[in-house]
């Protein structure tokens, strides 16, 4: 894959969603679309990011009794999205169920610990407090399961990647150096992602929020 970057179009509005995914079209690998898009679009909406050429990175992180979440796949219909997200905490039933249900050409990653959580959430939630120990846990399960990879943080996408040296590791919450953070507790540039295994790297705002998104989108590209 040439351009490893998908930029994150978090809007329910599909008229912006298309104009910026216009805008930096020859510097992204591709779009990500998250549940605000899809609620208020739905299918048709997808659809028509999809006719802009670039592949889609439909990230619904489904998380559900395996049967729900097979059907809720199945019932997709005719998008064929290059990247599907899971839960992998669902249980590795669940992940092989969605890994059944997708499309052919469609990878189906599970997120192991949201990028927004920190130790402190973790023992709030009943788990061990260590976010990394949890990635870890969590992409055996996803390995074992046979999905094709994981979402995880920076901070955790090397040894993730020793645990699976063949996985596809999707990395969000990266920032570029000068970047501002946002509410993301774990984050790293996107060029130590890279080095560190990401496949591809998913970027919002430090590209959506720029002045210049094109120029952003560029200059992040650059540093690839």
């Amino acid at each position: 894959m040439s351009n490893r970057i998908y930029v994150a179009l978090d809007t329910p509005d599909l008229a912006k969603a298309k104009a910026m995914a216009s805008r930096v079209h020859h510097h992204v690998g591709g779009i990500k679309l998250g549940l605000e898009f899809f609620m208020a679009n739905g299918r048709a909406g997808v659809r028509e990011m999809a006719d802009l050429g670039l592949p889609i990175f439909l990230d619904l992180k489904f998380h559900d009794i395996p049967n729900t979440v097979a059907k809720a796949i199945q019932a997709l219909g005719g998008l064929e999205p290059a990247i599907l997200t899971v839960h992998a905490a669902g249980g590795q039933a669940m992940l092989e169920n969605a890994k059944a249900a997708a499309p052919v050409g469609t990878k189906v990653v599970a997120v192991t610990t949201l990028t927004s959580l920190d130790g402190t959430d973790l023992i709030a939630i009943g788990q061990n407090g260590d976010p990394h120990e949890q990635v870890l846990r969590l992409t055996e399960l996803a390995k074992a399961a046979g999905v094709d990879g994981v979402v995880c943080s920076g901070a955790e996408v090397a040894a993730a990647k020793a645990v699976w040296p063949k996985g596809f590791f999707v990395v969000p919450g990266v920032r570029p150096a000068n970047g501002t953070i946002g509410d993301q507790k774990r984050v790293v540039t996107p060029r130590a992602a890279l080095d560190d295994g990401a496949s591809i790297l998913v970027i919002g705002r430090p590209i959506t929020q720029a002045e210049n998104p094109d120029m952003a989108a560029r200059e992040i590209e650059a540093t690839l």
